[in-house]
């Protein structure tokens, strides 16, 4: 499991039970006996940008846990009534202060090991100004060469840096679509 199994309905209150449903479904869900309300557990989404000024990208020192002191792109979990790239937004202009330009959808990376789905997409901006958020002790310019590669927080941000960096260097940006492990 990823996350806490579900132990009560969220529609009735009484205690669940783990088994296949009787709709014809195959896998195992949590199932009310008392009201039959099944709850199904999908991933999660993480949306961020891959915030550009030049030739340097903006990174993010972390204020929080996971991964507290350690950079990262600017990107969060997604909230309801939000899409991918309004929450990416959102998340950049929490975490980093930042004013930019929303650009195309540049990568998306699944972490089944977490129930996660990444979602990365360019964002050009348009001052090299900052107001961090409670989140963030620094946001900073970074050339690829700048980079503190064993300082990045997490493998998906990492891989993403690596596939903005090998775009930038041909000239031009491709959507990346990878398995993390």
């Amino acid at each position: 499991m990823y996350r806490s199994p579900i132990k009560h309905c969220k529609n009735c209150g009484s205690a669940v039970i783990y088994r296949v449903p009787d709709d014809g479904d195959t896998k195992e869900r949590a199932v009310c006996p008392t009201c039959a309300t099944i709850h199904y557990e999908n991933p999660l989404n993480v949306v961020g940008t891959v915030p550009h000024w030049g030739d340097r990208v903006l990174l993010c020192k972390r204020n929080i846990e996971p991964r507290w002191g350690k950079w990262t792109l600017p990107a969060g979990f997604m909230e309801l009534h939000e899409t991918t790239s309004q929450g990416a937004a959102r998340e950049t202009d929490e975490e980093a202060g930042a004013q930019f330009e929303m650009e195309s959808l540049f990568s998306m990376l699944n972490v089944e090991r977490v129930g996660q789905v990444h979602l990365f997409y360019r964002a050009r901006l348009l001052s090299d100004q900052f107001k961090p958020g409670h989140e963030t002790i620094e946001a900073r310019l970074f050339t690829e060469a700048e980079i503190p590669w064993d300082e990045i927080a997490f493998k998906t941000v990492k891989t993403t840096l690596e596939c903005y960096f090998a775009d930038r260097r041909k000239g031009s940006y491709s959507i990346h679509v990878l398995d993390i492990t």
